[in-house]
């Protein structure tokens, strides 16, 4: 079983979605483990990464100004 993503908004989008860590991967054109690194917080992502990811997602609210949401 896959990891729970760190971001309790990410994890509801997910689950909504019904998109794997494999999907969203190919969705946003990056590997399946950096996709997991990403949303469990192993790996701060770029900027393009975060807004590809929420894209992908369909998240449209901003997130949070915290750690957890930090971009590098």
């Amino acid at each position: 079983m896959a990891p729970s993503p760190q971001c309790s908004a990410l994890a509801a989008a997910q689950r909504k979605t019904g998109l794997s860590y494999k999907e969203i991967a190919a969705k946003i054109g990056k590997d399946e483990q950096h996709v997991i690194d990403v949303c469990t917080g192993k790996v701060t992502p770029t900027q393009s990464e975060f807004d590809a990811l929420a894209q992908a997602l369909g998240i449209t609210s901003a997130p949070p100004h915290d750690r957890a949401h930090a971009t590098a």
